[in-house]
């Protein structure tokens, strides 16, 4: 086996490490938003809105590296469950906002401790979830399309 069969092993790709990776990370979420009543790409949803909101879906999906239509079903089904709404901008009635409903507002109370329980899972600390997550800067935070 050459040194160039060694580069084609699945084991030392970088692609295959990140995909098992972040399959694990929400793996790993699951049961500690479960009872939030959210699945991780929700989650990711509200933390967004918890940060700013009204906003509107082309600017969320932006923020999630996701495409509108990705994020469209997500704000849909969080507007069912009674956390978000969409409403007409005061500014353009033809732009609609999501907004945060006083139950989404509420649930942040709740989800204060999931970055802890998260660290708890892994073993590490913030200094620590931080540096891995600054090591992920040139993968991380945008769609390939804006990179």
């Amino acid at each position: 086996m050459t040194a160039t069969d060694d580069l084609l092993k699945l084991e030392n790709q970088l692609c295959f490490a990140l995909v098992t990776a972040a399959r694990n990370v929400v793996a790993l979420y699951r049961p500690i938003l479960e009872p939030l009543g959210l699945t991780h790409p929700q989650y990711l949803v509200m933390l967004a809105l918890w940060e700013r909101a009204p906003r509107t879906l082309n600017d969320l999906a932006a923020d999630l590296a996701l495409e509108p239509a990705t994020a469209s079903p997500l704000v849909k089904r969080l507007e069912a469950e009674g956390l978000v709404a969409r409403q007409r901008s005061s500014e353009d009635e033809r732009r609609l906002e999501i907004t945060l409903t006083p139950a989404g507002a509420a649930l942040r109370e709740r989800a204060v401790d999931v970055p802890r329980q998260v660290m708890a899972a892994v073993g590490m600390d913030i200094d620590q979830i931080s540096a891995l997550r600054d090591g992920l800067g040139p993968f991380a935070g945008r769609r390939p399309d804006l990179a």
